[in-house]
């Protein structure tokens, strides 16, 4: 059985797993202690920053989102935005991921969004596989652009 559920403080420590789960599989260093309390408590302040799913495969935690709203001027609707999508490797067959994500999509229709967005790594074929059976629309003429603190810092330091 498989189910979709919105993420509550109860739990936080299989979603942190569950991250650290993306992190393994992206070859990226997952969140310190300290990042892991501030995702903690901007996912459940009272004006929370980022919310979250959770899917379920016969009551364990197979997957997460993790996201966010935006705007669009041109628009002048919001953007749901999608930060991570993520199924443990083992409940991939068992559709888990294409609940979660359909259930991202009727969210972002529930709040009357003009758009879903979201980033793929390229060299992640089965994420974009995935996405493009669905078909969702791959742009190819924005690039995505980042500042890091440092970055920051620097601009900011002159």
């Amino acid at each position: 059985m498989i189910q979709v559920r919105k993420t509550n403080r109860e739990d936080a420590e299989a979603l942190l797993q569950l991250i650290d789960a993306l992190a393994a599989y992206e070859k990226l260093t997952p969140p310190d202690d300290a990042a892991k309390q501030r995702l903690v408590q901007d996912m459940f302040a009272d004006r929370p920053r980022i919310e979250s799913l959770l899917v379920e495969v016969d009551g364990v935690p197979a997957g997460y989102t993790l996201f966010f709203e935006t705007y669009s001027s041109f628009l002048a609707l919001p953007t749901l935005y999608l930060e991570d999508l993520f199924v443990l490797p083992e409940y991939r067959s068992r559709r888990a991921g294409s609940a979660l994500f359909r259930e991202m999509i009727a969210e972002a229709h529930r709040r009357g969004c003009g758009r879903m967005e979201w980033s793929v790594l390229d060299w992640n074929q089965l994420a974009i596989d995935f996405y493009d059976r669905f078909g969702a629309r791959r742009l190819h003429e924005w690039h995505y652009y980042r500042f890091v603190r440092e970055d920051m810092e620097r601009v900011l330091s002159g």
